[in-house]
């Protein structure tokens, strides 16, 4: 019989709003209060700070970079040398991204022949037996030969067929080989396109002529805009220090934000930079920390018999990471937002409805007042028509 009740209300039943004005300065005061609070957020977070009015587009962008910078050497290995962009650049164009060695391993003349592995666990051997013929480990340098020599006077190891001599890479020059990098530079040069706004530029502004160029190096108070870095000066900007991370090398982001409001003048959308370390740098846990590759350079003498010098490069590499957004004034968002902050004004209506109706102390006396439940004119109309003959017959 509930059910049937409620069934019979839900579909005979019809709900209108009514008006009531409530003389109360709590109520009237709460609602102004509401509607007050709609209306900043609407023109000072919708409109002023997201801009609200606009449409937006996300940027489309091309980076290419030129280094520039020598150094010199002087090793007992090596002698004294000279080392260029083509030395420490590698590999010669990357896409957004520069990898510059600034330290390295250098193991000259490997030859292609049997000779001694590098002493571990698995390779220290004192007889034949300890060796298995063909035998490859995860970290091995080549095939063992099955053989067992010695490594040196003290201790046996077993033989691999292998580039040799092996490398040995268990100490890492301190201070970095290349220390002087951080004083070489990086151009980068950087276009950008909004294509649904057919917005073009680049970093290398209008402003900027050959003689600046040619002088200038980034400084975020004095040469906000040249774009020229120091490699010293980004790591320091990233809150790191160059000597350090030369050493066994990182990865470095030198980003470009592109943030333009084309209702403005052109010369006002322009780039601005900033660096971070993106690999991390946790003392407390340091496994294999920094950034390294391995790489060859291979030679045949007069004779035909190739040896090769194989470098363990250790250096630091800029990302370059371009983002932004572009807006411009259009009438379908900004009459989106208006009629979406004047839907929001009803909020306003519901909580004083919920004040009035559930948290004031009159409040059964204004729920009779919001309320008024209304019979059929129908049904009543023909009910006291009824009465009224059943009167006259009595």
């Amino acid at each position: 019989m509930v059910s049937c009740g409620a069934f019979y209300s839900f579909l005979f039943e019809y709900d209108t709003p009514r008006i009531v004005l409530i003389r109360s300065r709590k109520v009237g005061l709460v609602n102004r209060l509401v509607q007050l609070a709609i209306l900043a957020y609407v023109i000072g977070w919708v409109f002023l700070w997201e801009k609200g009015y606009q449409e937006t587009d996300s940027v489309v962008s091309s980076v290419t970079t030129k280094v520039k910078g020598v150094t010199l050497t002087n090793t007992s290995s090596l002698g004294t040398r000279i080392w260029d962009v083509a030395d420490y650049v590698i590999p010669p164009q990357g896409e957004n991204s520069v990898f510059i060695m600034t330290n390295v391993i250098l193991t000259l003349n490997q030859m292609q022949g049997r000779c001694p592995e590098l002493p571990d666990d698995t390779t220290i051997c004192t007889a034949r037996e300890d060796c298995a013929p063909g035998y490859v480990g995860t970290h091995s340098n080549g095939i063992q030969t099955g053989e067992c020599v010695l490594y040196n006077s003290s201790i046996k190891t077993c033989e691999i067929f292998a580039w040799c001599p092996v490398e040995n890479d268990s100490y890492i020059p301190k201070p970095a080989f290349l220390q002087e990098a951080e004083n070489f530079t990086i151009l980068v040069k950087n276009n950008i396109w909004y294509p649904k706004f057919n917005f073009s530029k680049r970093n290398i502004l209008p402003t900027i002529n050959s003689t600046y160029l040619k002088n200038c190096i980034y400084d975020s108070q004095t040469d906000p805009f040249c774009p020229i870095f120091r490699l010293g000066k980004i790591v320091e900007a990233a809150g790191q220090n160059f000597q350090e991370m030369a050493v066994e090398g990182g990865v470095m982001g030198l980003q470009i934000n592109w943030d333009c409001n084309l209702d403005r003048a052109a010369s006002h959308c322009v780039p601005r930079y900033s660096f971070r370390r993106l690999d991390s740098k946790d003392s407390a846990h340091n496994v294999s920390p920094g950034y390294n590759f391995r790489f060859a350079k291979y030679y045949k003498d007069q004779n035909g018999t190739e040896s090769r010098t194989l470098a363990k490069a250790y250096g630091i590499r800029f990302d370059i990471i371009v983002f932004g957004k572009a807006g411009k004034f259009d009438i379908i968002p900004t009459m989106i937002n208006i009629g979406s902050g004047l839907a929001l004004f009803g909020v306003a209506t519901v909580l004083c409805d919920i004040v009035v109706l559930y948290c004031m102390k009159k409040r059964y006396y204004y729920r009779e007042k919001k309320y008024k439940y209304v019979e059929d004119y129908e049904l009543v109309s023909t009910s006291k028509t009824l009465r009224e003959k059943q009167n006259k017959i009595a």
